[in-house]
């Protein structure tokens, strides 16, 4: 006999039957494992709906006495709509300052939104309450500072944000954009906020290069920033190394930074749009945004309410102690006359005292008929090239490359510049010069030099789109560019090659014109068309190719890959398909339409793929 499983219903209506039948409503309450009253129940039921009366019904309560009203419910929605990044938290806030009546809880709030389609469900994390958190007790003791990245420019190129906030309060201190965080801009932002703000007790930040030198190796010593903290009686403290929780206060504001004005914003027209949107988005954050972490209260309140009047001036009279080349004042423009300054100064709270380090007593000043009549003169030399291609003039060396050697060539030399020029009278070098009035005058004693005219006129700038420079690439794959290296490869040592310049593109060439590699150009062309023996540049290697449209998959890191050049377009474009058009000499991305950058295409490779695909997770089962 087969075993037949009974569904719920097809039970309790057996249960029925025999009750109807004449059996006990004990005994059947037994059999089945239900209690009597169930039994009556569903006979009750039964007699009134049939059998479909012993299917199950809802639970739900009838009424909700507590339930949020319409009218909340859609005011809690219309505030969500007008501000997308407000979560349940900062509604809760919102609704309490409005007076709305009775208050909804979080949870219900968070409801709503689910219920409305505003947010999607997540699975519940740590409470909040389970974290232990740790902060100064009072605003002024510990500074937090950081570096952050991805802010994009309209040229194509990412500027970086110098941050520092306080510990205590989350008062953004520091809002610096830069478009290379140095050590010294990276201290002249922390001294700026001194100088508002009064010197900090501590200061936590990581092991970058801009903050410690520990790690620089045994020769490494104090840098810049560690000086001025020293100087001014902080105490400087530094995470261990790879744990970013630590400065988690800076982190989180990196994230406000990235969602709240950086996710939908376009790429700033200069670095000063940019430092001036940081500013409103600095002064919005510590005066007019709730903080969660300080029970909805502003920043601002926490900085300033809690610090007496009597702690402020102190800090502000506080002497600050800063090096001597780190606070420079900008010269005036050309032609802009420097403005005079005003009668009387507006009062105000006394600026603290910067004293200056290692900086030399100002000297009288000397009248011009008491200077050396040969520091204003220059002199000229006539040398050969030695073998070597490095010659050797009162102490100071010049390369000029082995392959000139023999070549006779005039040096002229001043204290401020050197020029060397061919026999023929065409400018090989120009360098700075290292020599004193005393060297330039045991150079005439000697006999090896002679009075010269002036300096010679810059040659004039060669009127071209782009030109064209011969280097001799060096043992390590590099070529000098108004003195700067380029690295174009060390399987090109030693070779002579053509470098095509037009300020975007470097493409190195040999003697037949085919191409052999492609750089980003170092020099603007204005400074290009400067080089030593610069000329006009010829026809590009190659013939140009036809463009071509591909689509590209974005890292969560915020770059991507094609025809093997790794292309930058920040974290806001994580995970998107972006359109990417490959030429000749550029790429160009392209969301929805829009171009978003172009950069100079630097390498020489096919394009092999045309459409990506989006990665998806696969969902383990088992």
């Amino acid at each position: 006999m087969a075993l037949v499983e009974l569904s719920v219903v097809e039970q309790r209506y057996h249960a029925v039957i025999e009750v109807l039948s004449g059996a006990k409503v004990t005994d059947v309450a037994g059999r089945y494992g239900v209690s009597r009253q169930s039994v009556h129940a569903w006979v009750r039921r039964y007699q009134d709906g049939g059998l479909a009366g012993l299917a199950d019904r809802s639970h739900a309560p009838k009424a909700h006495p507590m339930q949020t009203s319409a009218a909340i419910e859609a005011l809690i929605c219309e505030l969500r709509r007008a501000h997308p990044r407000w979560g349940p938290r900062t509604l809760l806030w919102e609704l309490g300052r409005r007076g709305v009546e009775p208050l909804p809880s979080r949870a219900s709030i968070y409801r709503v939104l689910v219920r409305n389609g505003l947010v999607e469900p997540v699975t519940r994390r740590r409470r909040r309450e389970d974290y232990r958190r740790w902060e100064r007790p009072g605003p002024m003791q510990l500074w937090q500072m950081d570096i952050m990245g991805g802010l994009l420019l309209a040229d194509g190129s990412e500027a970086q944000l110098i941050t520092g906030v306080d510990d205590h309060s989350r008062f953004c201190v520091i809002a610096s954009v830069v478009t290379r965080p140095t050590g010294r801009l990276v201290c002249a932002a922390f001294a700026a906020a001194m100088r508002a703000y009064g010197v900090p007790l501590e200061v936590l930040t990581d092991n970058g290069k801009q903050f410690t030198g520990r790690f620089g190796g045994p020769k490494a010593g104090e840098v810049l920033f560690e000086r001025v903290c020293r100087e001014n009686g902080i105490k400087l403290r530094h995470t261990a190394p790879r744990t970013p929780t630590t400065t988690g206060k800076i982190e989180r504001f990196h994230q406000s930074v990235r969602r709240e004005l950086l996710t939908e914003a376009l790429p700033f027209a200069s670095i000063e749009t940019a430092q001036a949107e940081l500013d409103a988005f600095a002064e919005h954050y510590n005066t007019a945004r709730p903080h969660q972490a300080l029970d909805m209260a502003f920043p601002a309140d926490r900085f300033f309410i809690e610090r007496s009047d009597g702690q402020r001036r102190a800090e502000r009279e506080l002497p600050l102690h800063l090096p001597a080349g780190l606070t420079t004042v900008p010269a005036p423009a050309a032609g802009v006359a420097p403005a005079a300054p005003p009668a009387t100064a507006p009062p105000d709270l006394p600026a603290p005292a910067i004293h200056h380090f290692d900086q030399p007593e100002r000297p009288e000043p000397v009248l011009m008929s008491t200077v050396d009549p040969l520091s204003r003169q220059a002199i000229e030399v006539d040398r050969v090239v030695p073998a070597s291609g490095n010659l050797s003039i009162g102490g100071q060396q010049l390369w000029l490359g082995p392959d000139r050697a023999g070549m006779p060539i005039t040096v002229w030399i001043s204290t401020q510049r050197l020029h060397v020029f061919t026999g023929s009278g065409g400018r090989l070098k120009s360098v700075a010069s290292r020599l004193t009035v005393k060297d330039l005058a045991a150079l005439l004693a000697s006999g090896q030099a002679r009075p010269a005219p002036d300096e010679p006129v810059a040659e004039p700038a060669i009127a071209a789109s782009a030109v064209e420079v011969d280097r001799q690439v060096s043992s390590i794959g590099t070529i000098s560019l108004a003195g700067r290296a380029l690295c174009i490869g060390a399987h090109l040592a030693g070779r002579r090659v053509i470098v095509r310049l037009d300020g975007i593109t470097a493409r190195v060439m040999d003697e037949e014109r085919l191409l052999l590699r492609a750089v980003p150009c170092p020099l603007p062309l204005a400074e290009c068309v400067t080089l030593r023996n610069a000329r006009p540049a010829g026809p590009p290697p190659g013939a140009p190719t036809e463009p071509v449209t591909v689509q590209r998959v974005v890292c969560s890191r915020g770059h991507f890959q094609v025809v093997g050049q790794k292309v930058q377009v920040g974290r806001v474009h994580a995970r998107k398909i972006l359109d990417v058009t490959v030429d000749d000499t550029h790429i160009t991305v392209r969301d929805n339409g829009e171009p978003i950058r172009v950069v100079p295409r630097t390498t020489t490779q096919e394009i092999t793929r045309i459409k990506s695909q989006a990665h998806t997770k696969k969902r383990k089962i088992g």
